[in-house]
């Protein structure tokens, strides 16, 4: 996963923080009942944590880069457990989790078949019943823009529901506001 410095700064900031947790995070979570044991794929800089930690009475976090899961283990520390590894291969056992759970990070993902497997993946490490839910922006110009250098591969809301399915789950929704998009699934 590449990001380019200014998007690195921006992930990195309070102002994201705050953004997240006032109007990304309440929209797609709504309603949700995400249980006692959650995951969040690719938790970067940590911007989403302290609002799931209100949720749940267990954090992981999957971290794709190194740098990244060192630096949310000294700012978290045993409030969450870091796991290093990839969303769309972690090492984890099967069904564990209530909720699975990723937002503003499936446009890193560099290819169409390595966010199909991270559906997959979320759908093995969820208990049967469990909530997958997400985030993500919309295609757009503009989107496109702010990800110069970086690595972005952007999902079609129109084609998330299939592929979804695909991965195992059911119940599954997808809505949009704005430039972003929501989803959540259930696994059988």
């Amino acid at each position: 996963m590449a990001m380019n410095l200014l998007h690195r700064r921006l992930c990195a900031s309070r102002l994201w923080r705050r953004h997240m947790h006032d109007t990304v995070l309440p929209w797609a979570l709504d309603g949700l009942d995400l249980g006692a044991v959650m995951l969040e794929i690719g938790p970067g800089y940590g911007a989403n944590i302290p609002a799931l930690l209100a949720r749940t009475s267990h954090l992981t976090v999957l971290e794709i880069d190194d740098d990244l899961a060192a630096r949310l283990r000294a700012r978290f520390g045993d409030t969450i457990t870091v796991v290093d590894g990839d969303g769309a291969a972690s090492t984890l056992p099967d069904a564990v989790f209530s909720a699975v759970v990723c937002f503003t990070m499936l446009h890193h993902v560099p290819t169409a078949a390595r966010q199909n497997a991270l559906f997959a993946e979320a759908c093995r490490l969820l208990r049967p019943g469990g909530v997958f839910a997400g985030s993500d922006g919309r295609p757009s110009a503009g989107f496109a823009l702010i990800h110069l250098g970086d690595t972005y591969n952007p999902v079609r809301p129109d084609a998330l529901p299939e592929r979804l399915a695909t991965a195992g789950f059911t119940d599954i929704d997808v809505d949009t506001r704005g430039p972003n998009q929501r989803f959540r699934a259930r696994k059988p």
